[in-house]
């Protein structure tokens, strides 16, 4: 099969629903000739029910990323699915969760703030580290961001978490790339996503897109996003890593 990912291993997480970017990711991997995996955590038949649906059904793994037994045995289950000569080249993080509580800046509690932390940006590196043993040609990691070089309305700790993922990926890089590991993220504009639906406000926050995207910006459709997750995933970037990707109709570059 030809494509870009041809011959790669990409382990997919977050897809939920067809109108995910982590799903668009994984359908626009196989078209380019990946054989990929999924993650699921809690409604794990939802997902497998979803993953019929792209264009060659991907066995699901369940994976809490808060969960330390989950993350020590992922590798040998994903070992369980591949057989002999078991590898992973590529991972796509698409997993933040932030309480209700995190959504409110100043009433916030540490309890909540430290959850949306926890599994938004350290998971990024404990669900790496998870799958190293099975990267020793190298890889890519790509992870999804939410611009957070400024404050959005509404999204208050959530905000604070994606700047710790921000972070998380140039550390990250700084350390894997040694083992050829190349770390990056997409920044993403706004999906109409069963993610988005936990969000208070999403609609007052992704009503900016529909002024200031100067090539414009469907909240509809996650494709775009998910091509830029496959872009970084393909050996066209060898040399980049570290960096943030804006995949937003252009709103990151444009002034008030």
């Amino acid at each position: 099969m030809s494509g870009i990912l041809a011959g790669k291993r990409i382990l997919v997480t977050g897809v939920l629903t067809e109108s995910s970017i982590a799903f668009q990711a994984a359908k626009v991997a196989q078209n380019e000739g990946a054989e990929v995996i999924l993650t699921g955590f809690g409604r794990l038949s939802l997902v497998e029910r979803i993953a019929k649906r792209l264009p060659k059904e991907a066995p699901v793994i369940e994976l809490d990323v808060t969960n330390q037994e989950h993350l020590d045995g992922l590798a040998d289950k994903i070992r369980e699915h591949q057989g002999e000569g078991a590898r992973i080249d590529g991972i796509v993080h698409s997993i933040a969760f932030g309480p209700q509580g995190a959504f409110n800046f100043l009433e916030a509690s540490w309890e909540d703030v430290g959850t949306a932390v926890q599994v938004s940006a350290y998971s990024y590196k404990s669900l790496t580290m998870a799958c190293l043993p099975l990267m020793e040609h190298g890889g890519a990691v790509v992870g999804l961001t939410f611009d957070a070089q400024i404050a959005w309305p509404k999204y208050d700790w959530m905000g604070v978490a994606k700047a710790a993922l921000e972070s998380t990926n140039r550390y990250l890089a700084r350390d894997l790339g040694p083992k050829g590991i190349r770390c990056n993220l997409v920044s993403a504009g706004p999906i109409k996503s069963m993610a988005a639906k936990s969000i208070p406000g999403f609609e007052e926050l992704a009503d900016v897109w529909n002024h200031r995207a100067p090539i414009g910006w469907d909240l509809a459709d996650p494709e775009p996003a998910g091509r830029g997750v496959v872009g970084m995933l393909s050996d066209f970037f060898p040399r980049t890593t570290g960096e943030i990707v804006h995949v937003d109709g252009g709103v990151h570059m444009m002034g008030a």
